[in-house]
């Protein structure tokens, strides 16, 4: 399939298979975007496929196998779209996923898998989608965060861990990247009905004789409770898109209820006054 530069523009979107990442795939086509859907299980892609067929924009859409912890993986797959489509014009980095378990209790090798998707993964495909938009002087790099990037909160240290590490990495690159044309941008859900959480949860098995048993039973939980009565992620997808259609759009966006107000509740509070805040309300 080819086109010409003026009548599509092309986005390449990390983690399709469920989730922010299937829904951008759908509006971004829907927008008018030819979509190079990326997921690591290439099997996984029934439900994408069956929304696009439902919204009429299947031909707008190509799913891509992509995993994001191989570079030569990543090379190939960029590589391929470039010489195809000849343009990259948006990036959404989406794919990672929440490890959840007390600091202790996790071990070293779901740390670093943490990293390699959620960081070292978002880092590499940025990287290797940065020489086209830069010799084209425009481009946007979208980044999912969290408001985890921002506030840490017990028995979800990795995932805290890499959303921080995200949003230095993201501050750092759009000052980068200023004078070339490309704006990176930061979008900072809450909590919505998406898996990420389900998934999270699934992967923590609580040890026999665990010194965190009766926290780990509470906060998750309560973190359960939360994800049940969620609210569907559209406001997330229209910002997203709204992000991609903006000439010039700013850096951060907080989304979901109560997000900016607990961000600046944390800025403004002495940390002795929010800690014990968070801990009796967990």
């Amino acid at each position: 399939m080819k086109f010409k530069i003026k009548e599509k523009r092309v986005a390449l979107i990390t983690g399709t298979s469920s989730g922010f990442g299937l829904l951008t795939s759908i509006a971004l086509a829907k927008e008018g975007y030819f979509v190079c859907a990326t997921m690591r299980d290439i099997t996984k892609q029934k439900s994408l496929l069956q929304a696009a067929f439902k919204e009429d924009v299947r031909e707008s859409i190509k799913v891509i196998p992509l995993d994001v912890t191989d570079s030569n993986n990543i090379r190939t797959v960029v590589g391929d779209i470039l010489k195809q489509y000849g343009t990259i014009d948006v990036l959404v980095n989406n794919a990672g996923f929440a490890q959840g378990g007390f600091t202790e209790e996790i071990t070293m090798e779901k740390w670093r898998k943490q990293f390699d998707v959620n960081v070292f993964g978002l880092i590499e495909v940025t990287k290797a989608v940065l020489p086209s938009m830069r010799d084209r002087k425009q481009g946007k790099i979208i980044n999912i965060s969290s408001i985890s990037g921002q506030i840490g909160f017990p028995a979800m240290a990795p995932y805290a861990a890499s959303k921080f590490a995200v949003e230095g990495f993201s501050e750092s690159l759009r000052l980068e990247l200023r004078s070339k044309g490309i704006h990176v941008v930061l979008i900072e859900p809450g909590s919505y009905k998406t898996n990420i959480w389900s998934k999270g949860l699934e992967s923590v098995k609580i040890q026999k004789d665990s010194h965190y048993e009766k926290e780990i039973k509470s906060i998750f939980n309560r973190v359960k409770n939360t994800a049940d009565n969620a609210s569907p992620p559209d406001e997330v997808i229209n910002k997203i898109v709204q992000v991609a259609n903006h000439p010039a759009p700013s850096f951060r966006y907080p989304i979901g209820r109560g997000v900016s107000f607990a961000i600046k509740l944390k800025q403004s509070l002495p940390w002795r006054v929010w800690e014990r805040m968070i801990t009796k309300k967990l």
